[in-house]
């Protein structure tokens, strides 16, 4: 199978490649990088991307595929093609499923599930057994088996104890551990502490519930040479924490979601679960400094967190409904409108957070635009300007509060191991 990508701009960081080009692409592979029309050799198959870009295939590292145990809210497959749907060629699911990814066995399940996809799967595995902060968990079996990353996501580990020696053990087999971090006797609350949650009338989680934990883990990376990766961090408290840590030489790394750095805890008025979410949706000046934090490199990825929950699950009561929202389908446009549109990131920046570093942290081989190289890329089209449907989304929920919005820039395509989707459609390149 031979396919040429036509009319292409093609932007690679890592190969310092800014420009158009033909690709010819072979079972999967490039085998040509060439000026528009210059390549007069034959092909089964050309697909015009004029006004698209070509960069390395985007990776998630924060997705919850909900696989094994709660099949009715996602599984592997329908995961996999809406991240497919968004641009991705890669996720890292976390470990918060029934049970638990703490045993070689679900890690094998895990990866066996998604071999044939397009979409790559790395499992991250749970610090501790069941993710209850007691037990470390197999680390070396789990490691062996493919888990990229330790985490008892959804909950911080427990106790600075029980995190020492999983940062110990994790860091012999260069491992990042990934915190949920919230201080469990503060946690609880149905929002952020402060002047809303006072109008709303709504049970509270204060800021410093977030930021102790932080301050907690990246001392204790420090004191064990460890890698610490923050997850979704949402207070300005917490990222001047990471900048400091980094300052200082101690291997932390952070993530944000979209919609913490779009959307403030104002969107609460309307008591829409949707905008439910933990860590909970924060205020205006967080957000400024979630985006500053992506400026500057504090914050070193764009991650969406996506949790899909049951339409019966979400339609509760605000206090009783749980966290999370959808994000795989709507993460490419919130960056390209928000971040791109707006002048605070390059695509080159927008390539690092969304393709290059996510690996980085999780040590695993970053896709390349070259020839000779097995084709792992996303399409993007900059200019597109679309609406989200959130009927029209490839996960098994709905629980999103962004159905309607009017994005600028989208991913056209993705492409890898020698699959492409593309216009709703996998087939072979």
């Amino acid at each position: 199978m031979r396919t040429r990508l036509k009319n292409i701009s093609v932007c690679d960081p890592v190969q310092n490649i800014n420009d158009k080009y033909d690709i010819l692409i072979e079972n999967g592979v490039i085998t040509g990088l060439s000026a528009p029309g210059s390549d007069s050799s034959g092909a089964d198959r050309e697909i015009d991307f004029t006004g698209c870009v070509a960069v390395p295939g985007f990776f998630d590292m924060h997705v919850h595929l909900r696989e094994p145990g709660r099949e009715d809210k996602e599984t592997v497959i329908t995961g996999c093609n809406s991240a497919a749907r968004g641009g991705f060629t890669g996720v890292a699911c976390m470990p918060n499923t029934t049970p638990a990814i703490d045993s070689a066995e679900t890690v094998h399940f895990i990866r066996m599930k998604a071999e044939k996809h397009l979409v790559d799967v790395h499992p991250v595995a749970a610090a501790t057994l069941g993710r209850k902060g007691e037990t470390l968990s197999p680390i070396a079996e789990l490691s062996e088996a493919g888990a990229v990353a330790f985490s008892d996501d959804g909950v911080a580990i427990k106790t600075a104890a029980i995190l020492r020696r999983v940062m110990e053990y994790a860091n012999m087999f260069d491992r990042p551990v990934i915190e949920h971090c919230e201080d469990d006797s503060l946690a609880g609350g149905a929002m952020n502490e402060g002047f809303n949650s006072t109008i709303f009338g709504l049970s509270s989680v204060p800021p410093i519930a977030e930021e102790l934990t932080v301050a907690r883990d990246i001392m204790m990376a420090e004191y064990t040479g460890a890698r610490v990766h923050i997850a979704h961090i949402s207070t300005k408290n917490a990222i001047d924490l990471v900048r400091q840590g980094k300052a200082k030489g101690i291997k932390v790394t952070a993530e944000v979601t979209p919609h913490h750095f779009t959307l403030t805890d104002d969107m609460l008025a309307g008591y829409d679960t949707n905008y439910k979410m933990n860590p909970p949706l924060r205020t205006a000046e967080d957000v400024a400094a979630a985006v500053e934090g992506l400026r500057d490199g504090t914050i070193d990825c764009i991650a969406s967190d996506h949790a899909p929950h049951t339409l019966e699950e979400k339609e509760m009561e605000f206090e009783y409904a749980p966290n999370g929202i959808l994000g795989l389908e709507t993460q490419v446009g919130i960056t390209l409108t928000e971040l791109y549109h707006n002048n605070i990131l390059s695509l080159e920046q927008i390539v690092e957070k969304l393709a290059i570093n996510p690996r980085k942290i999780l040590g695993l081989e970053i896709p390349s635009i070259k020839e000779g190289a097995v084709a792992n890329i996303t399409i993007l089209d900059p200019e597109s300007e679309w609406q989200f449907d959130s009927s029209k989304m490839k996960s098994k929920s709905f629980n999103t509060p962004f159905h309607g919005t009017n994005y600028k820039g989208c991913a056209k395509a993705v492409i890898n191991k020698g699959q492409i989707y593309h216009n709703d459609t996998f087939s072979t390149i």
